[in-house]
């Protein structure tokens, strides 16, 4: 359900096009493979995976600017096999294009644009449309190759702003970031890094020849990296050079968009969401100083005077909230705060890079939401997950509890390849140490099993399902999690006496659920060619990629079989409201998107069968003691440290009112939403809240 690394993640997941894997171009050939009056030329480049050869590109430019692009890399036993070509015309923007082949997961690919006398026209395996353009207009296809996002940049670079309109988008901006010398075959390469924002729900980022040509250069990311032919051995040095400069661009948007509170604030006459109760209270006077919340008071009981007031009329201001399922790293912390997460619990991650984040947001260096750490074990077995601890032995099991337990942490995450013998002794000495379990069920073991053996929570609502549907021989480190949920969950009897009976289990022992409904909503429901129904009604408030790939389903469903899996996902809703009427408590997770992703996770739940208020309490009280934070932050009362949400109207009545965030307060800063999604390429939801100084 995660990546190993967060960096490859966002590289390897975003909508094809974006961070497909790139293909630099070499020496003085960069510059014949992108310019259009550049001499034919044919150019090789590596792909490298974990510094080892993984694919390959070839670029033949022909000699009126043509270029032709194969494209292939294999990287855990899938990637992508391409061709495509392209026209360059004004502005270096291409003019026409074509790509065919297979994506990364096998599916055929075929796609094609063409600009003729201002309208660009084109054709895809899931959409068509026809649009006006303007001189210079660009293009994300469906499915690309690294050459082609070069083009891009190079067409970026080339406009006095470094911006331009995109189809299906907003806007693209890039930025230069920081410079190298390179020692090339040919003698020195003096490259500079480039982001690009408003493509994706992060930067890309790229290499360029910083010899005024602006030809690509190639991209490195932790264990991945594309460049030309005779630059393999420069990965490690781009890597560390690109993030410096990512975690420069982090430090440097966090002291332009994190306002500091005056000494005393008051948000008047507002609205407030009274966590413990799931509902709504006021209107009230709320006060906040030094990062805390100071009082909350009828409107106009205070006889003293703030430094500054927010209007709370028509608002409601709640909890700051908690995703209690994410994999953070440090670029999505703009995304968490922009929705109103203050708070994540971290479900698996490299230990040493989380505790470094963890730390770097705690001191007021980086944005992003307080960290609260689960220490994550996996066994060893050919279906590893690669984080925290991969332990082949009870022993070494016990020891990376130890580990975790010495440094603070809470929880621990036990996940697929754990030996179900392993579990009980295991939950015992976690319980010993103070620390709760949680996790995947362990395959060949049933959630049931689980929870008697000491697990304090489930992880996931395929795990709960799970201990209905799975069969013996079922291995659950396979996709088979997945595809017996879809065949099999839409014939569960939820008042059957078994299925009562594990409820009343879970309830007896206080387990709780973790279900990221979200996480298999597009999975089991969308046919290729319809809009993600996590997604399809922000569609235009999405970068680019984003928004053209809401049309690019996960599975390949139809017929039969989509009906079977869409009953199937009604009942996970189903078992998922059945457990909050039994007294399972339920926490809000999403394993997704940052940020938003949060809010359809809540919207989900609604659509299950909870109150808003109900589901609004899962994302608050419910997380905040669950994570151990209730005595800091999960409720509004006087004394808590203030993490706060301001959204317009009232999420009680309308749970998609989250996303009408106007400010986000985080203990003694405050950041308007809508100016945190434009740093990022969204188009913002609402106007931010006015901060107004009394004098």
């Amino acid at each position: 359900m995660f990546s190993a690394d967060r960096l490859t993640q966002m590289h390897h997941r975003a909508t094809p096009g974006a961070f497909s894997a790139w293909r630099p171009t070499l020496a003085a050939a960069c510059l014949a493979a992108l310019v259009p009056w550049a001499a034919a030329a044919t150019v090789e480049y590596t792909v490298l995976s974990q510094n080892t050869p993984s694919g390959r590109m070839t670029v033949d430019t022909a000699a009126d600017g043509r270029v032709t692009v194969d494209y292939s890399y294999r990287d855990n036993g899938r990637g992508p096999d391409l061709r495509e070509t392209w026209l360059p015309a004004a502005l270096a923007a291409p003019s026409s294009y074509e790509v065919s082949g297979s994506s990364t997961f096998g599916a055929a690919v075929g796609e094609r644009f063409a600009v003729t006398d201002g309208r660009l026209r084109w054709t895809s395996r899931v959409d068509q449309g026809d649009e006006a353009v303007g001189e210079g207009a660009l293009f994300l296809p469906l499915e690309s190759s690294p050459a082609y996002a070069g083009q891009l940049v190079r067409s970026l670079l080339q406009r006095a702003d470094r911006a331009s309109a995109v189809v299906g988008g907003h806007r693209l901006v890039a930025e230069k970031l920081a410079t190298l010398t390179l020692a090339g075959p040919d003698g020195p390469v003096p490259v500079a890094l480039v982001s690009v924002t408003g493509a994706d729900s992060q930067p890309w980022y790229l290499w360029i020849r910083d010899d005024g040509s602006d030809a690509f250069f190639g991209e490195a990311f932790p264990g991945w990296a594309v460049l030309p032919r005779g630059f393999e051995s420069h990965a490690d040095a781009l890597v560390a050079r690109q993030t410096v400069a990512q975690d420069e661009r982090l430090v440097g948007l966090r002291r332009k968009l994190a306002q500091p509170l005056p000494g005393l604030l008051l948000v008047r006459n507002v609205r407030w969401f009274d966590s413990r109760d799931a509902r709504m209270r006021g209107p009230s006077d709320v006060w906040v100083s030094a990062g805390r919340i100071g009082a909350v008071t009828a409107p106009g009981v205070l006889a003293t005077q703030p430094d500054a007031v927010i209007d709370g009329a028509g608002r409601t201001l709640l909890p700051g909230l908690f995703d209690m399922h994410a994999h953070t790293w440090s670029g999505e912390g703009l995304n968490h705060l922009a929705g109103g997460v203050t708070t994540v619990r971290d479900m698996a991650n490299e230990n040493g890079k989380l505790l470094e984040l963890q730390s770097r947001i705690a001191r007021g260096e980086l944005p992003g939401p307080t960290i609260v750490a689960a220490g994550f074990i996996e066994g060893k077995s050919p279906f590893s997950a690669r984080n925290g601890f991969v332990v082949d032995n009870l022993d070494a099991a016990r020891a990376a509890v130890d580990w975790y337990a010495a440094r603070g942490y809470r929880q621990i995450k036990l996940y697929n390849s754990i030996k179900p013998a392993w579990v009980r002794p295991l939950a015992a000495h976690a319980h010993r140490r103070g620390l709760k379990v949680a996790g995947h069920v362990p395959a060949f073991m049933r959630a049931e099993q689980a929870v008697r053996d000491g697990y304090d929570e489930l992880t996931h609502i395929n795990q709960v399902m799970l201990n209905f549907v799975v069969r013996p021989d079922d291995d659950t480190r396979t996709l088979t999690r997945f595809t017996r949920i879809g065949e099999d969950a839409q014939a569960l009897d939820l008042t059957s006496p078994k299925a009562r009976a594990f409820l009343r289990l879970l309830r007896q022992r206080g387990t709780v659920v973790d279900p990221t409904l979200g996480t298999f909503e597009a999975m089991f429901t969308q046919a290729q060619g319809q809009p993600n129904p996590s997604m399809a009604d922000i569609a235009e408030n999405l970068p680019a990629t984003w928004r053209r790939g809401l049309k690019v389903a996960e599975m390949d469903l139809d017929g039969a079989k989509l009906d079977t899996f869409r009953r199937s996902y009604q009942r996970l809703l189903d078992l998922t409201a059945a457990m909050h009427r039994a007294g399972v408590p339920l926490v809000a997770g999403t394993d997704a998107l940052a940020g938003l992703g949060l809010h359809r996770e809540l919207a989900l739940y609604v659509r299950a069968g909870l109150t808003p208020a109900q589901a609004l309490r899962t994302a608050t009280w419910n997380a905040a003691t669950v994570a151990g934070e209730a005595g800091q932050r999960g409720s509004i009362e006087r004394g808590k440290i203030a993490d706060l949400l301001l959204v317009d109207g009232d999420p009680t009545v309308d749970i998609t009112a989250l996303r009408r965030a106007s400010l986000v307060i985080q203990g003694s800063v405050a950041y308007a939403p809508a100016a945190l999604y434009e740093a990022m390429g969204f188009k913002p939801f609402v106007p931010g809240a006015s901060m107004v100084p009394v004098r």
